[in-house]
């Protein structure tokens, strides 16, 4: 078993530097690790890459970080619901990678898996299939997108236990577990954390292995 260390959002926060890719958890801050980012945001750290389901508000979740000007990428699905991402976008401050949700999850878990990418139909004929390569299989072409990796994944978990096994309440889970596979470092956000054997093993959604640190 690792072993995990306990420490506070700020002593999170404080773990993040300039130029840093993370995979941040959550869909529309549902399930994202909101004390880290409210302690980032009181930071001077800045040019992140984030890889995300979404980008969230300007005022809740991670789009908290782009309204603030923290990030100089994204690589996500969705950015309707934030002003802020499509006005820097529009004005070249912002890079925005946009990728299919279905297949920006599957390239997370590629990234986990140590596989070399997936092969998948969505995205052929559209812009999304500019650069990259299309391969055929059995006489089928499917476009092949390459795994997702961060320095850093930032997750957030309803219940952890001292071990740092995970549960996810409901929606929560969203993208939190394939990113706790894809990151050299992997930090959890919990509402509480329990002692070890407050869990039924078939309770864990991810287990302690994926996880460095819980605050």
């Amino acid at each position: 078993m690792k072993n995990i260390k306990i420490i506070t959002p700020e002593q999170a926060a404080a773990k993040i530097q300039s130029g840093m890719t993370l995979m941040i958890g959550g869909f529309l801050a549902n399930g994202s690790p909101h004390r880290i980012i409210a302690q980032l945001l009181q930071s001077s750290v800045r040019d992140l890459t984030i890889i995300c389901s979404d980008t969230a508000y300007p005022d809740r979740g991670l789009g908290r970080l782009i309204a603030n000007r923290q990030v100089k990428k994204v690589i996500t699905s969705h950015i309707g619901t934030n002003p802020d991402t499509i006005e820097q976008m529009n004005a070249g401050t912002l890079d925005v990678e946009f990728c299919p949700q279905g297949s920006l999850a599957e390239r997370v878990r590629a990234g986990g898996a140590g596989l070399g990418g997936i092969l998948t139909p969505t995205g052929l004929g559209t812009l999304v299939e500019q650069g990259k390569e299309k391969i055929t299989v059995d006489g089928k072409t499917y476009l092949l997108e390459t795994p997702l990796h961060a320095d850093m994944a930032l997750i957030a978990a309803n219940i952890a236990d001292a071990d740092g096994n995970l549960f996810y309440k409901g929606t929560a889970r969203v993208f939190n577990p394939l990113m706790a596979t894809a990151a050299e470092v992997v930090i959890a956000e919990a509402e509480r954390i329990e002692p070890v054997g407050f869990f039924e093993p078939e309770q864990v959604h991810t287990p302690a292995i994926f996880i460095d640190y819980i605050c």
